[in-house]
């Protein structure tokens, strides 16, 4: 037998002190010596309106080897305020979304140098690429508020998103696609609860089992049907955006949140329903409750097995409504794993939001931000390999949940299969 080492807390603060100066700070040095002076002379353009916009906003112009350069030795100061303060942790939040703010400042300033990258256009993109991957974490949320883990999400989005495209091509009607889609996740999420709470299998090993199912049944498919039928069931028609009226006139903004298509219109509603179920009625109150402590929930009353039932259906149904927005939202066609892991960026999200509608939202924008963000620097023609590009969105992921999700905890009871006594 060994003695465990027993670490003093103090030990561990300084400790996670002196990382997170250090990190701040090596952010800094990157942004001064790689993007500042070893970076392109000349201005980087920052187009602030889309072309036609009734209102039309200045394109922001930044000295494209100056900005970096500033922006290096702030973050270079914020690293070393770090190490010698013990900040509260809403200033240690605060101090790491701006050097993480400044370090894409200066990213953008490198890679547009000498170029005029709209970033309006950039922001719009974000916000629609993110659609699915929110609708994904607020699936999650439903379900593991719940107490139940849904790591089916990616099998969810993808069996969504071929029904959705097959519906849509065979009828020639968006919302038989965009309803069947969200039936199909929720049908995939009904096999989820059915193995998990009557049978009570491992629920990540099931989740991962229904993700592989989900693969290779819409592979099978598509080899053996789409393929064949190519214009009659893999050729859908798609949402066209819908402009808010006034709402979508307004600058920067408007064009971002109130020019899309009707998943985007969707997603909000979601996340305010979501969010306010959850956490401000009777309804959600019972949930978190059988999420957090299903015993103590069934003595006042609570069906546990029925709300986690429950729960999990509705999960799939958003995660289907993700998953045909890649289809006829998007693309306009089913190809072969078409969802590329956006089930597990939206896990990852959950977790980062720490298990609020809220929260994953806000990390699901980074995510989508990362994705947006590789399309752009390819049209720029930025000196970063194709497939480096390719990867950000995912080394996104690994960054932000293994570096800067911090110490989170999941709801007490989850993953925890519930046996009626």
């Amino acid at each position: 037998m060994t003695a465990a080492t027993l670490i003093p807390t103090g030990r561990r603060t300084v400790d996670r002190q002196l990382a997170a100066g250090v990190t701040l700070a090596l952010l800094g040095v990157m942004d001064l010596a790689l993007f500042g002076l070893a970076g392109h002379t000349g201005t980087a353009k920052f187009g602030m309106s889309l072309a036609g916009a009734s209102v039309h906003v200045p394109d922001l112009s930044l000295p494209a080897r100056g900005t970096p350069i500033v922006a290096g030795a702030i973050s270079i100061v914020l690293g070393a305020l770090r190490i010698r303060l013990d900040l509260s942790p809403a200033l240690r939040r605060t101090t790491m979304g701006a050097a993480i703010g400044l370090f894409l400042v200066s990213f953008l300033c490198w890679a547009a140098a000498g170029q005029t990258l709209s970033l309006v256009g950039l922001l719009q993109s974000t916000a629609t690429r993110s659609i699915p991957i929110v609708l994904g974490a607020l699936a999650g949320c439903l379900c593991e508020r719940a107490g139940v883990i849904n790591i089916a999400i990616e099998g969810q989005l993808l069996l969504g998103a071929f029904v959705a495209a097959v519906a849509a091509s065979a009828t020639g009607n968006l919302w038989v696609g965009l309803l069947t889609g969200s039936l199909a996740g929720g049908l995939l999420a009904a096999m989820l609860a059915a193995f998990a709470i009557a049978f009570v299998v491992d629920q990540v090993v099931l989740g991962v089992v229904l993700n592989v199912f989900a693969s290779g049944l819409t592979g099978y498919l598509y080899d053996r049907i789409l393929v064949t039928y190519q214009r009659t069931l893999n050729q859908p028609p798609v949402f066209r955006n819908w402009k808010v009226p006034v709402l979508g006139d307004i600058p920067i903004i408007g064009p971002v949140f109130f020019d899309s298509n009707v998943f985007l219109y969707l997603t909000y509603g979601a996340l305010f329903l979501v969010q306010a179920f959850l956490f401000h009625t009777r309804w959600g109150l019972r949930v978190r409750a059988v999420g957090e402590h299903p015993v103590a929930a069934e003595t006042v009353g609570i069906r546990v097995l029925a709300t986690r039932y429950r729960n999990v259906i509705l999960g799939g149904l958003v995660a289907g409504l993700g998953g045909a927005y890649l289809t006829i939202g998007s693309v306009g066609a089913f190809g072969k794993d078409i969802s590329s892991g956006k089930g597990y960026i939206a896990l990852a999200a959950l977790i980062f939001g720490r298990w609020t509608p809220l929260g994953a939202v806000g990390a699901a924008l980074v995510f989508g931000f990362a994705d947006a963000l590789q399309n752009v620097l390819s049209i720029l023609g930025t000196p970063i390999p194709s497939d480096v590009l390719l990867m950000l969105p995912y080394a996104a992921t690994i960054l932000v949940v293994a570096g800067l999700v911090g110490k989170v905890r999941a709801p007490a009871a989850d993953g925890r299969p519930y046996v009626k006594s």
